[in-house]
């Protein structure tokens, strides 16, 4: 599978590059880097149609200019384009995320150890960052954890890190469940993987559930993680704009769900909710 990086250019750069990020998010681009005038952003070449990342322009009312291009990415080219970009990242003294082209940190007590590809989930962005800040404030040992959207596999291979007794990875990217299952092995931990989205929920539950996605898919599909929460359950959001967590509560209120804590990052938010009842 073939991807399409788009170069963005955007003039200024802020603080416009996050809403135009966000609004690719929501037509299906998946990672983005950034860069000096702007970002690039990728997304899956059998989805792609020319002049995709346009029809975001539409609604630019002036305040910024904003240019791309695109081009096609081979898979067997991915690796390499991610080294030129990726570097390792310490979150809170407790969890340091590397690369095989990266020294150890033994001295850290999570070591996570990632050879990332397409997948979204560095660490690096605002998002990540938190939802392994939040994780780090729980206590995991024996619970049952499921990771939307897993990307890479970092915050289930945290969960399993902290003690967790059984880790489901769900993902929509056949990219991001092969990279789930060469990192958790990487990290000698269990992840089971499934390839798909809120449709591979079976009968089960769970006692955490971790769901760091877009606003979107999150209230679209919290329903459905709700049914397989856990009574006194935690599920952890994040992947959405301050701006938008009043939305988000209120789909989460009528699932029952109750915030307990929130952090911000940027213009990005993490909470986590508690669920009251069924």
């Amino acid at each position: 599978m073939d991807y399409i990086e788009v170069a963005v250019t955007i003039t200024p750069k802020d603080p416009f590059a996050d809403v135009v990020i966000s609004a690719l998010g929501e037509i299906g681009f998946e990672s983005f880097v950034e860069t000096e005038t702007g970002f690039l952003a990728y997304i899956n070449g059998e989805v792609y149609t020319e002049g995709l990342e346009k029809t975001c322009w539409a609604w630019n009312m002036g305040g910024f200019e904003i240019e791309s291009s695109a081009k096609t990415i081979s898979r067997t080219n991915w690796n390499e384009e991610w080294e030129k970009n990726f570097e390792s990242i310490l979150v809170d003294d407790e969890v340091y995320i590397y690369a095989p082209f990266h020294p150890t940190r033994p001295e850290v007590k999570h070591q996570i150890l990632i050879e990332p590809k397409m997948s979204f989930g560095t660490g690096h962005h605002e998002t990540t960052h938190q939802m392994v800040q939040l994780m780090l404030k729980q206590n995991l040992e024996n619970k049952r954890v499921l990771d939307m959207g897993c990307g890479t596999g970092i915050l289930a291979i945290l969960a399993a890190q902290k003690g967790a007794k059984h880790v489901v990875g769900i993902d929509i990217d056949d990219w991001s469940i092969e990279n789930t299952i060469e990192n958790a092995a990487r990290n000698n931990v269990e992840i089971e993987t499934r390839l798909g989205g809120a449709e591979q929920l079976k009968d089960e539950t769970f006692d955490v559930i971790l769901a760091n996605i877009n606003l979107n898919i999150l209230t679209t599909d919290m329903h459905q993680y709700c049914k397989v929460l856990a009574v006194g359950g935690l599920i952890m959001f994040s992947g959405f704009y301050v701006s938008d967590f009043e939305t988000l509560n209120t789909e989460a209120k009528k699932n029952n769900l109750t915030c307990v804590d929130k952090m911000q990052r940027e213009k990005w938010m993490a909470v986590i909710f508690v669920k009251e009842s069924n």
